[in-house]
């Protein structure tokens, strides 16, 4: 059963992903709309401004805990170099092989926080930070390398989480985010049902289609149970090749168009779950 802030968390990202092509957001239509979710969750919410505090002790909590480690790990790096310095000018081969051991360990922590900052934490693909800090300017949206952009976006999602829960919805987007990333590991998590791959400019964007393509036919033809319910998983998709200097939201618009004339024809195939 989900804890209150799992469920919570839902919400948000549903809210996040329907206001994300808005070009203006006030705090009523954000409200509106998280009350909204909020219902078809069958989850009131009551007494907010404890919950608030409750969730912003946690995620400073988190915070703080991450810069713990981050200074730990510096102040070790630190200590490790001034060890490299004094064995190499020592000649001392042992005190070196000290600190390479020391100096993998520590290279082993900071991927660990690497992944916590650059993955979602449900299906574990990248996230935005990842997208923004690998393929975005560091001062706007503008891509700093040429490729081709896909869009994803599951089809009767909705629907899967009202007939079976929102347990087996999780489940459906970790069972989407693996069968994606078999096609690549640059795949991001972009809203609540949506992703988006990224193909770098040596892969041709006939083979990058044809990888997304073979991908939902190997998904549609397979069928995935919910107790003694069996129902069919499907997505649209929509590809844009882009260039070093191409804004991201320009981009994502052109595939989302893609996406939408893709999903009509999709879904004359596949007419539910």
């Amino acid at each position: 059963m989900k804890t209150n802030k799992q469920i919570l968390q839902v919400i948000s990202n549903e809210t996040k992903s329907s206001i994300d092509q808005m070009r203006i957001v006030t705090p009523s239509i954000y409200t509106s709309l998280f009350s909204k979710f909020a219902a078809e969750h069958n989850e009131t919410i009551h007494d907010e401004e404890v919950l608030s505090i409750d969730l912003i002790k946690q995620e400073c909590s988190t915070l703080v805990n991450m810069q713990t480690q981050t200074s730990s790990n510096v102040n070790l790096l630190s200590d490790s170099t001034r060890k490299a310095i004094n064995a190499i000018q020592e000649k001392d081969e042992q005190g070196l092989a000290t600190v390479l051991e020391e100096t993998k360990s520590l290279r082993l922590e900071i991927e660990k926080l690497k992944e916590a900052v650059y993955r979602d934490a449900l299906t574990r693909v990248y996230n935005r930070k990842w997208l923004k800090e690998h393929y975005l300017s560091d001062i706007s949206d503008l891509f700093t390398q040429s490729g081709t952009l896909i869009m994803i976006d599951l089809n009767y999602f909705k629907e899967v989480n009202d007939t079976h829960g929102h347990i087996i919805g999780d489940k459906v987007l970790v069972y989407i985010s693996n069968e994606l990333k078999k096609i690549t590991h640059k795949v991001i998590r972009y809203g609540g049902d949506e992703f988006i791959i990224i193909f770098p400019e040596s892969i041709s964007f006939k083979s990058a289609m044809d990888s997304i393509e073979s991908s939902r036919e190997y998904i549609i033809s397979k069928k995935l149970k919910a107790k003694e319910h069996k129902f069919t998983v499907s997505f649209s998709y929509g590809a844009t090749k882009f260039k070093a200097g191409d804004d991201l939201g320009d981009t994502i618009a052109l595939a989302d168009k893609n996406m939408y004339d893709d999903k009509i024809q999709i879904k004359k195939r596949v007419t539910s779950i």
